[in-house]
Order: C-alpha cells, then structure tokens, then sequence
C-alpha cells in the first residue's frame, strides 16, 4: 500500500480523507497537533476501517519531527490540511495566522525535497476568490484581494507552491479551492467536531437543534442575495474527501514540475436561511434564531463552477444538502449520546 501523510489528518477533511483513501488503496499516515481537533477522531477511524492509523502527535512546524516521519515512511505524497481556519479570528489575530499557515507549508516542502517526495494535495479554499464580480466561480476567475487573514495565508501559499514549481523543484502539486464543507461520515463515527464556540454555520445548527446552544445567530440579513443571508456551496464532506483522493491519484502520473488547481463545491449557493430551513426538514427540529450584525471578512455570495475538476479528474458531488445535513444531525446525536429513529 501507498503510503501518503496527512497533515491535520484528525482534523475535520483530514479524518474523513484518511477513510477515503483506505477505501481507495491507500496507507495514511496522520500528524496533528490536536490544537483544533480531538484524539477520539483516530478511534472513529479505526471503527470505521478497522484498522490502527499510524499517527504522529505533533506540530508540522516541528523540523525535526517531520523529519522524522518521512524518514520513518516511505511516502508517495503528502496531503497538506495542517491550518488555522477561523476567519473571524484570522481578522482578530493575523500575525497567529500568518506564522502558522505559512511557515508548516515551507517546512513541509524542504522536508518533501530532501526525502525526494514529490506528490502534493494543498487544502486551498475559494477565499482566495475574495468577492468575485461573477458567479459561479471558474478557476480562471482573478484571485482578489482576500477578505480575511485566512484567507490570503491561502493565497500566499498558492504563490508558494506556484513559485517553487516554477524554479523546476521536483514538485507535482495541486491546490484544492474548497467551498464549503458539511455532513459527517455515514456511521456517524467522525464527523466535525469544534473545539470551543464553532466558527462554521453547520455545527451551530445542529448543537442548537440538540439544546446545547439556546438560539442560533445569523450574520447579517441585509445583503444582496435572495433572502438577504450569505450565499455559500455546501459540499458534503465525504464528496471532498473523494476529491483530495482523485487529485492524489492524478498527480501520479504527472511529471514535476507540476502545478494546478481546482475548485470543489456541488456548483449551487444556498442561502444561510436555506440550510436553517433544510436542517429543520431533516431533523424534524425547529430552530430559534436571530439576526446579528455583519461578522467582518464574511464574503456576501460565493459558488463554484465545477466543470474542470469533473472533466479532469472525474469527480462529481453525490451528495445533496439534506444528505449532508442529515448526516450532521446524526454525528450531533452520536455525540449527545442519542441515536435517531
């Protein structure tokens, strides 16, 4: 079995792209810190595959550490999802943002060059679009200015991966520009799992329609968009999980220096009002919500334009809306110790 890293692979994508890629053929091989994501995710995984996931507990700005995995490990390629990812804290606290998200990424390519690992899966995310003047967005789309700190560490380490494939750096990589990703495994034994107050909308939703959280807010209800809420791509997480192993297998067969990217989202907005609505379909539970201020970096409407990423590497998203929110209300039931009927 190939062997590829995973970076942040306890994490939320990270989790569920290790189970993607045991069913794909391949052997993962996990580094987190744990700083944004729990050790019970490695035991979820080992019920879902039935197999110990070798995992490093460390940092990946750790030199000597990441040398030390890929000395232990004969990799074929790296996934890289290792990041801070709060954009309202990004706004609150850039420099945190900037040391992290970009100095794993220049460690992690002098450790891939001196051990000759040349296959390279970036977590990029569509934030590097900023607010686009069309939609849906296309990868030729102009990169803007970013909204948020976040988002243009995003942006800074595509110029990385760009730069060093363009000083022929025996490197083949791809940065996936993700929308935004919801649901949980199917077993419900991984899913999204925040530490503390959740930044993303779907974790909000489903502690509140569990009595965790009293009242659900929404950012603004005033912008240009149908019903006056944010326009975002939901992609089931399962889906995304499926792209990172496509973009893996793709790379083998380029030849470094390489460098794309693609964007992987379901090529449908949906309003925050929309996903409130649908959860309360799927769950059978009614939501109490109120409408706050705008929450700074918050992009108004974002989808994607799938049409390179199902032609190139034949992915598609399977999943619907409600299968990801259905998926998500039973991971909060799993948690909450329920079960649903």
């Amino acid at each position: 079995m190939e062997k590829i890293l995973i970076t942040g692979g306890a994490g939320y994508i990270g989790s569920h792209t290790a189970v993607a890629l045991y069913e794909a053929g391949y052997q993962p091989i996990i580094i987190d810190d744990f700083s944004n994501s729990e050790k019970s995710a490695v035991d979820g995984l080992k019920k879902i595959t039935g197999k110990e996931t070798p995992c490093y507990e460390g940092d990946c700005n750790d030199v000597f550490l990441m040398d030390k995995i890929f000395t232990e490990n004969q990799l074929s390629g790296v996934i890289h999802f290792a990041a801070f990812k709060a954009v309202g804290e990004s706004t609150q606290l850039p420099v945190k943002y900037y040391k992290n998200n970009i100095n794993s990424l220049l460690v992690l390519l002098e450790t891939m060059e001196k051990h000759g690992v040349e296959n390279l899966v970036f977590s990029s995310s569509c934030t590097v679009y900023g607010q686009p003047d069309q939609l849906p967005v296309k990868e030729s789309t102009p990169r803007k200015d970013a909204e948020s700190p976040y988002g243009n560490t995003k942006k800074i380490c595509e110029d990385i991966l760009s730069d060093q494939v363009k000083s022929k750096a025996r490197l083949s990589a791809i940065a996936l520009r993700y929308f935004n990703p919801i649901g949980a495994h199917a077993s419900s034994h991984i899913g999204e799992l925040p530490i503390g107050v959740p930044s993303n909308l779907v974790p909000f939703v489903t502690q509140t329609g569990a009595g965790i959280r009293k009242e659900l807010t929404v950012f603004g209800n005033d912008y240009d968009t149908p019903d006056g809420t944010c326009v975002r791509d939901y992609i089931h997480v399962m889906d995304l999980a499926e792209a990172h192993v496509r973009a893996i297998t793709y790379l083998k067969d380029k030849k470094s220096p390489f460098y794309d990217w693609f964007n992987v989202g379901t090529g449908k907005g949906n309003t925050v009002l929309e996903v409130i609505e649908t959860f309360e379909k799927v769950s059978g539970k009614p939501l109490t919500y109120t409408v706050g201020p705008r929450r700074p970096g918050d992009v108004v409407k974002v989808w994607a334009d799938t049409e390179k990423i199902n032609h190139e590497l034949g992915w598609t998203a399977r999943f619907s809306l409600e299968d990801a929110l259905r998926d998500s209300w039973n991971w909060q039931l799993n948690l909450s110790g329920n079960s649903s009927s």
